[in-house]
């Protein structure tokens, strides 16, 4: 059975904030953010929401970053107490190389919302990442942020750019 929320009954008030819940938030990068020499995944500047307890999301991002190949780029999330959730990545994987000469490799691995994963990087170019999932928050509010540092610690900055983009739905 489809969710959808607010579950709206005949003769309901409609509010600005009712109305409010039922659309998708957005958060969106307004400036480029660069890390380097750490491998501890800390909260983006930009891409966070507060969500409810006892409630359900679906949400997806579009990443545009830059990640030389020592270092890489490793993507997670903080999640309220107890929440719940899977998610799954599409950004480049083991052995990039650049276009020309050989392709990429993508990675597709399910994930925990609580498990990290790790994204490949180019020395010749920006790459994309396109992630979604679900998050199943418990009797806990909070925060859900995507938090992301390099993969092994270089001096060579990793870069997540403006306008890169995530999406946050109540369904439940």
């Amino acid at each position: 059975m489809p969710e959808a929320y607010p579950t709206l009954l005949a003769g309901q008030r409609m509010t600005a904030a009712l109305l409010r819940s039922m659309q998708p938030q957005v958060a969106r990068k307004t400036a480029d953010t660069s890390r380097n020499s750490t491998t501890t995944t800390t909260a983006d500047l930009h891409l966070f929401f507060a969500v409810e307890a006892n409630a359900v999301y679906v949400w997806d991002a579009w990443l545009k970053y830059f990640a030389d190949p020592a270092a890489d780029i490793t993507v997670d999330f903080t999640v309220p107490s107890g929440a719940l959730g899977e998610w799954s990545g599409f950004a480049a994987g083991s052995a990039t190389t650049t276009m020309q000469t050989a392709g990429y490799s993508i990675r597709t691995d399910s994930n925990d919302v609580s498990q990290p994963r790790n994204f490949y990087g180019a020395s010749d170019t920006d790459l994309t990442a396109i992630l979604h999932g679900t998050l199943r928050v418990q009797s806990t509010s909070g925060t859900f942020s995507l938090d992301w540092s390099q993969g092994t610690s270089s001096a060579t900055n990793t870069t997540l750019y403006t306008d890169s983009w995530m999406r946050l739905q109540r369904i439940a």
